[in-house]
């Protein structure tokens, strides 16, 4: 669905006076369908919640009645998602999960994150984060959460996730001022809109619905940002492409190395993929490809 559609959308379920003095922001980027069909599910679910035991549906439906049941009012209209219009989406564009961090932790293995501050914590994998191709890194708050995102709280000061949001749209006021508008289970007791400014600092990052951010790689992290690196690297031959398993194991650090002390003078052989490194690696990547006549293919999409 294109952008047009999704905001008209966006006007007939979100008129209300409260919109009055805010304007609804347009996606920076492309809804996918699968975005509106969540969204659309998530809407017939307001109002829905608690009974008077504190047993819901969505608890039910994760295998726990009595659960505080944010995370599994998601989960559960991903999988009527998937049960409704034959999508796979659970477990792979959106996780399952109903315990703390597990979520944040599945959309950082995807590739797929961005924290609210441009810095990752040490449970988040750490390092700090830039948009795919720039050279600068990402300014904190920089970031307006896109229709389908997931956003994830602290409301302990910490770093451990307390709560999941599913973003609907975002919209801002006369002073420049944006607004996160929201879908939630358990809010307190049923599945109700919300708001939240972009600079909540309850906001710890959310999981995207595209793959925007990159971020330092070291040794120990995993995921398809490291599976994407090390196909880079084997490209170059640098790496082994059999060795590409998305663990940044010590292998990854001597391609790194090598990659470092032979194509980047006056860099410091550390065995990191900082933000210069991994900008170098791509550049090398886009320079051979233009004149590679394989046709060879450094990653799947």
């Amino acid at each position: 669905m294109k952008k047009g559609l999704i905001f008209a959308l966006l006007f007939v379920f979100c008129a209300s006076s409260a919109l009055a003095a805010e304007e609804i922001l347009a996606p920076a980027y492309d809804v996918p369908d699968y975005v509106t069909y969540l969204l659309g599910i998530a809407i017939e679910e307001l109002g829905e919640g608690e009974d008077r035991y504190g047993v819901t549906k969505y608890g039910e439906w994760a295998g726990d009645p009595k659960a505080q049941w944010c995370a599994e009012f998601a989960c559960w209209c991903v999988d009527q998602v998937d049960k409704r219009y034959g999508t796979e989406l659970l477990k792979n564009i959106y996780p399952l999960y109903s315990s703390s961090n597990v979520g944040r932790a599945f959309f950082i293995k995807q590739g797929r994150y961005i924290a609210r501050n441009g810095h990752m914590s040490e449970k988040e994998g750490g390092g700090y984060q830039w948009y795919k191709d720039e050279t600068e890194y990402l300014k904190p708050g920089s970031y307006i959460p896109q229709p389908g995102d997931w956003m994830f709280f602290t409301f302990t000061g910490g770093t451990d996730t307390d709560h999941v949001a599913m973003v609907e749209y975002c919209a801002q006021d006369e002073e420049g001022n944006v607004t996160i508008h929201v879908i939630e289970g358990n809010n307190p007791s049923k599945v109700a809109r919300n708001t939240y400014k972009l600079t909540d600092k309850s906001i710890l990052g959310y999981g995207t619905v595209h793959d925007l951010a990159d971020w330092t790689l070291r040794y120990g992290d995993e995921g398809e940002k490291v599976r994407y690196i090390q196909l880079r690297l084997a490209y170059l031959d640098f790496f082994l492409a059999e060795d590409a398993t998305g663990l940044f194991d010590r292998k990854t650090i001597a391609a790194i190395d090598a990659f470092q002390s032979g194509c980047m003078p006056g860099k410091r052989t550390n065995g990191i993929a900082d933000i210069s490194t991994q900008n170098a690696i791509n550049a090398m990547c886009v320079n051979k490809m233009r004149y590679d006549s394989s046709g060879y293919q450094v990653i799947d999409d």
